[in-house]
């Protein structure tokens, strides 16, 4: 099998790796180009060109943008059999019809559950107890094409969506190498998708996850957990913004956004019930566990966070 692997983030090395592990190495990456990352803007590779230059991959292409002509003509000169997409863009057709049994994408949601950019977030910010990843063959229409398979996985009730993020990275990259194996062996029995039973995943925002405390408890907690690591829910504490990263939920009543206990450990009232903040980060500070930021930084009982 001839085989371009397309993907950049952190989300897609273990894909490419189970597909090297299995002698299904690909003849070509592509991935972002270099770009100044991190606090420090230093210009550094994708997690995938990383991945790929320690796989010994022989070609890496990192394209300015997949629409160009000359990107496709690059890949059809490549002539392969087979396209795999983890954590990339959204390509044209004359990129994804280039490859001779077409291309594959990897999902994060038992499509057609949660279209979109970022539907690990909306899992956690509805308070799914499951979800799992879904490959698909791309067309046009973004996250609709025919099924391959789908494999489940759960979500605890206290899990974040950095950590769903990284369990799911990994039963991705097992679903990947069975569909390119399935593919390989003619096995394949796509199934069409239900347009009706779909909900929409969009990119989620900064400003969209100021915390709203006037919520029972329970939304209060999916709203923190479904928006950790990135961007992270945040509120403000003495015209600072604090960054609220784990919680869970806790006994407690008063009014809704007020400090209930801040000895060790931090609680706070909602519209019913209470959380307790279990990591969290005030602007310009290290991510700290709630008692060891509370030892730094004194939150009085009764304080209302805006």
């Amino acid at each position: 099998m001839k085989i371009i692997f397309m993907g950049t983030a952190e989300f897609a090395v273990p894909s490419l790796k189970t597909l090297c592990e299995n002698d299904y190495r690909p003849i070509a990456v592509v991935t972002g180009p270099d770009k100044p990352r991190g606090r420090g803007r230093r210009v550094k590779m994708t997690p995938v060109k990383t991945a790929a230059l320690q796989l010994g991959i022989p070609t890496i292409l990192q394209p300015e943008s997949v629409k160009s002509d000359e990107f496709a003509d690059a890949i059809k000169r490549l002539s392969a059999d087979l396209i795999i997409v983890v954590a990339f863009r959204i390509l044209p057709p004359a990129v994804y019809e280039a490859a001779i049994l077409g291309a594959v994408n990897l999902h994060g949601s038992l499509l057609p559950a949660y279209r979109g950019a970022a539907p690990i977030h909306h899992a956690v910010l509805n308070g799914d107890e499951q979800t799992g990843v879904t490959t698909f063959f791309i067309k046009q229409k973004v996250d609709t094409g025919d099924i391959i398979l789908k494999r489940e996985m759960s979500i605890g009730q206290n899990e974040t969506t950095g950590d769903v993020h990284d369990k799911m990275m990994i039963l991705g990259a097992d679903a990947v190498l069975d569909s390119v194996r399935l593919i390989e062996g003619g096995k394949v029995e796509a199934n069409i998708q239900d347009d009706s039973a779909a909900s929409p995943a969009p990119k989620v925002y900064r400003e969209k996850a100021l915390i709203d405390w006037d919520l029972p408890s329970g939304n209060v907690h999916n709203h923190i957990r479904g928006y950790s690591p990135v961007p992270g829910a945040w509120t403000t504490f003495n015209g600072q913004v604090l960054r609220l990263l784990r919680s869970r939920q806790a006994e407690g009543e008063g009014d809704a956004g007020t400090v209930l206990q801040s000895d060790g450990s931090l609680v706070v009232a909602c519209a019913t019930g209470a959380v307790e903040i279990v990591e969290l980060q005030l602007e310009g500070r290290k991510r700290l566990p709630a008692r060891d930021f509370l030892n730094g930084v004194e939150i009085p009982v009764g304080y209302r966070f805006t």
